[in-house]
């Protein structure tokens, strides 16, 4: 898989940012199909235990059968009203860059391109450690990774990017280097269009 690091760039809107958070809030975001897979609740579940150590609201971008439950918990919680469901969207290049972190607490995932779409816009992902995502994120040096389910862990590495402004510059650089680096279309697209001039040619 690869990003179009020309679309997916860093580079946040005040104003639109401004719409969901106040200017000394962070905003974390979750972007999916909110089914059961993808761990929705678990967002919730970390972000109320965030809530009490720093300013946060959390964008909930998607739709699925999960929304509703997630929207409920909120409610239990406490936090029904730092939570922003924003239902589906065609466009995400535009809202991942007002984002301080991305929430990818998924218990399965071939590859991980949300996550990686938000590292293309120096958004460091908190993601699982399953299936694609170690591919993506490289724990501690351009995003962080965590034991499925664990909400304390998910809760405690956003914390760590939220409040030290140092590491969490230093990591949102990393994430885009690895972008551009490593999954850049620009370089993954001639990788195979050489595999396929391979194959039938050896044909």
């Amino acid at each position: 898989n690869s990003v179009n690091c020309e679309v997916y760039r860093p580079g946040s809107d005040p104003e639109l940012r401004g719409r969901y958070a106040a200017a000394d809030e962070k905003i974390l975001i979750h972007l999916s199909n909110f089914r059961p897979v993808k761990r929705v609740l678990d967002c919730v579940r970390a972000f109320a235990k965030m809530v009490p150590r720093v300013a946060v609201r959390l964008l909930m971008v998607g739709d699925g059968p999960d929304r509703v439950p997630a929207e409920l918990l909120a409610r239990e919680l406490g936090v029904g009203d730092r939570v922003i469901f924003l239902g589906k969207q065609m466009r995400v290049a535009h809202l991942l860059p007002i984002a301080d972190v991305m929430l990818v607490p998924s218990e399965m995932e071939s590859f991980g391109l949300a996550a990686l779409e938000a590292m293309a816009c120096g958004v460091p992902a908190v993601a699982s450690h399953v299936g694609g995502l170690p591919e993506v994120v490289t724990d501690g040096e351009d995003g962080f990774l965590v034991p499925v389910g664990d909400t304390d862990a998910v809760a405690a590495a956003a914390l760590r990017l939220l409040e030290d402004g140092a590491l969490h510059s230093r990591v949102a650089a990393a994430a885009r280097r690895t972008a551009e680096t490593r999954f850049a279309a620009t370089k993954i697209v001639p990788q195979y269009e050489d595999f396929y001039r391979e194959i039938v040619g050896g044909g």
